[in-house]
């Protein structure tokens, strides 16, 4: 009884000591009900100590996005409340009030998307998607992310040119046909007016792959290593400058990846 009371003693200062954030040591008590019972106190400290830094890294994460939208609704907003502040004056003329109206509704355009893009990042962020795994052509991938895009295209005389084969991939089609939307939007807005966006498709042992270029001037070598950076740069062509970003992360999130290649090659690929 009397050793009983000591182990217990001891044991009571060990997990006040965790309490503490001290570590449990393991190898001072002899085996017994004890024992397993420091053992099982000490796998479940470790447990909640692994939670608590999973905590703190969300947290952070949370911070990081709340910053980004603060930072990136601060421009189109400062701009369309100086807009509806010049829109009242009654003494404007015509031309520029036709002018500053165009003016409030790119801003507040411009807002939309953003929000839109935002939302969609924190989701993907937050690790919350389900991804489903469907077989899909490359034809019918390529049709269903370029969909949205025609009206841009044909504003700009640019022709979207595809070699095809009949490739199947293995991916979420939904989530994946959105990556790959903002790829070749990415590249229209890269590519000259009347220039050409080229998609092509392939696939070897190990993946398969469908890669977007334009007729544009092109990536630099310094461009690289931040290309796939949220807010990396200022997006001078309208857009909210997490395209890419956004679809890197949700090609890894389905064990493919998107990679860039000088002079302006971008790949996705959808690994077997």
């Amino acid at each position: 009884m009397f050793i009983k009371k000591r182990e217990l003693r001891r044991l009571s200062a060990d997990v006040r000591g965790l309490i503490d954030g001290k570590e449990l040591d393991l190898c001072d008590h002899r085996e017994g009900a004890l024992s397993q019972l420091k053992n099982d106190i000490a796998t479940l400290a470790s447990r909640l100590r692994e939670q608590s830094e999973i905590l703190a890294r969300e947290k952070a994460g949370l911070s990081t996005v709340l910053a980004d939208i603060s930072h990136q609704l601060k421009t189109p907003l400062t701009s369309a409340l100086m807009m509806s502040e010049l829109l009242a004056d009654e003494a404007l003329p015509p031309d520029k009030r036709e002018e500053f109206l165009q003016s409030l509704h790119s801003s507040l355009a411009h807002t939309g998307r953003l929000v839109q893009s935002l939302l969609k990042l924190a989701k993907l962020d937050s690790g919350t998607v389900t991804y489903k795994r469907e077989e899909v052509t490359a034809v019918e991938l390529v049709s269903a992310a370029a969909a949205p895009l025609h009206v841009m295209l044909e504003a700009r005389g640019q022709t979207l040119r595809c070699a095809l084969p009949p490739v199947r991939l293995l991916c979420d089609t939904t989530w994946t046909s959105e990556a790959l939307t903002n790829i070749l939007k990415n590249a229209s807005e890269h590519a000259p007016e009347g220039g050409t966006v080229t998609v092509t498709a392939g696939e070897n042992t190990l993946y398969a792959w469908v890669c977007v270029e334009d007729s544009g001037q092109g990536l630099t070598a310094a461009q690289l290593p931040r290309l796939f950076e949220r807010f990396a740069s200022e997006n001078k062509h309208g857009g909210v400058g997490i395209g890419l970003h956004m679809a890197r992360t949700i090609l890894r999130a389905q064990d493919g990846d998107l990679e860039a290649a000088l002079p302006g090659a971008f790949t996705l690929k959808f690994y077997k």
